[in-house]
């Protein structure tokens, strides 16, 4: 079992391959692969998917997965290719490699990968690009999502080309710019950054950028990364937006509470959802008419849909989701073959909380369930 130090020296040998080629195993069956996008000086993967008979500029949408999750793995469970075909947008999933990163996490924290027109980012970019073009979608309406790694990446994307999206969703992820290496994104995963809004909103230069509908859903049970990066998020991006510092408001809803901050001409947003007793992971809904994804690690049961709201918010669906749907239920504990070990029912303390901590989200979900059970056999939680 890999100590502290051992994942640590093994995430900080994040080196590419010897070339930009992305790796040749055969595409999903829900995401086609696309070789030969552009620039790829990231090594990423190009997967995408475009429902039979699409629109012309239909919408876009970018998924973007976390870590030891697969872009189709992310992209199904969390309901997006099924949404994708019920309301006509693609969906462009980029995939991270073992190559570039052990547990296949994009590499938010590393200033080689999350600068304009360098690394992961501008592979993305180019993807975008790619995708705008194949299928003439809008590129007034392209929109980024991602959990953890990804919800990060995802704030890499909005910091590092604003002109491109219209909108985005950070689940679990953490701030633009507060990491530089693997030490400090250790130290922000655990605690988050604390800078004040203006301090984390420089950190964003969105120049002459349209307006942004931004979401932000964290549960405040999560032991991977800490909710206090949801609000380091919050403050970032409403200075960068020059938004109110107060919510307009702030309302509890069944088990989350939802704040939102928007400006005097009803341009930009940001919402912020913080899911009360949720672990690390993407909320879901998926017992449902009308549901979307299914349980599986890293996404959650919850008793409310992360995607069907992000979409209803960024106005894929027309009205917003939760007008016709019920007052969300309860946080419900996942089930034992649904929930990662990063996710348990009884939240841990002590030395048990210490080492979760430290190893979430760097080792795979496996690999995390040993600890967990090695952990409760030794008596240190439930």
């Amino acid at each position: 079992m890999p100590g502290l130090g051992e994942t640590t020296a093994m995430l900080a040998r994040l080196r590419r391959a010897t070339t930009n080629s992305p790796p040749t195993t055969p595409a999903s069956r829900s995401l086609v692969e696309t070789v030969a996008f552009g620039k790829n000086p990231g090594a990423l993967r190009m997967l995408s998917h475009a429902p039979a008979g699409l629109a012309a500029k239909a919408p876009l949408v970018v998924v973007l997965h976390g870590c030891a999750q697969t872009a189709e793995s992310h992209a199904v469970a969390g309901g997006w290719i099924a949404l994708a075909d019920r309301l006509g947008f693609a969906v462009l999933a980029p995939e991270q490699g073992a190559a570039n990163n052990p547990n296949r996490c994009f590499n938010w924290f590393e200033p080689g990968d999350t600068a304009r027109e360098r690394g992961e980012a501008a592979s993305i970019a180019a993807m975008i690009a790619a995708t705008v073009q194949a299928h003439d979608c809008d590129p007034k309406r392209v929109f980024v999502t991602g959990l953890s790694a990804g919800g990060a990446m995802t704030a890499v994307m909005l910091a590092t080309y604003p002109e491109l999206f219209a909108g985005g969703a950070i689940v679990a992820g953490l701030a633009y710019g507060v990491a530089r290496g693997v030490p400090d994104a250790l130290r922000v995963m655990g605690r988050g950054d604390g800078r004040g809004s203006a301090a984390l909103g420089n950190l964003v230069q969105r120049g002459d950028a349209p307006p942004l509908r931004l979401a932000i859903w964290h549960g405040d049970a999560d032991h991977t990364v800490n909710a206090a990066n949801a609000q380091d998020l919050s403050r970032q991006w409403t200075s960068a937006m020059n938004l109110p510092e107060a919510p307009s408001e702030v309302a509890r809803l069944g088990s989350r509470t939802r704040s939102t901050w928007r400006d005097e001409t009803g341009g930009s947003s940001v919402e912020l959802n913080i899911v009360h007793g949720l672990g690390h992971g993407t909320p879901l809904s998926t017992k449902g008419d009308g549901d979307v994804g299914h349980a599986a690690p890293y996404m959650l049961e919850a008793g409310l849909s992360s995607t069907l709201e992000i979409a209803a918010f960024w106005g894929l669906s027309g009205a917003a989701a939760s007008a016709a749907r019920p007052a969300p239920r309860p946080a419900a504990a996942p089930a034992a073959d649904e929930a990662p070990a990063s996710a348990p029912d009884a939240k841990p303390t002590g030395v048990a909380a210490q080492v979760l901590d430290a190893v979430s989200g760097h080792v795979p979900p496996q690999v995390l369930d040993i600890i967990s059970k090695a952990l409760r056999s030794a008596g240190l939680m439930r």
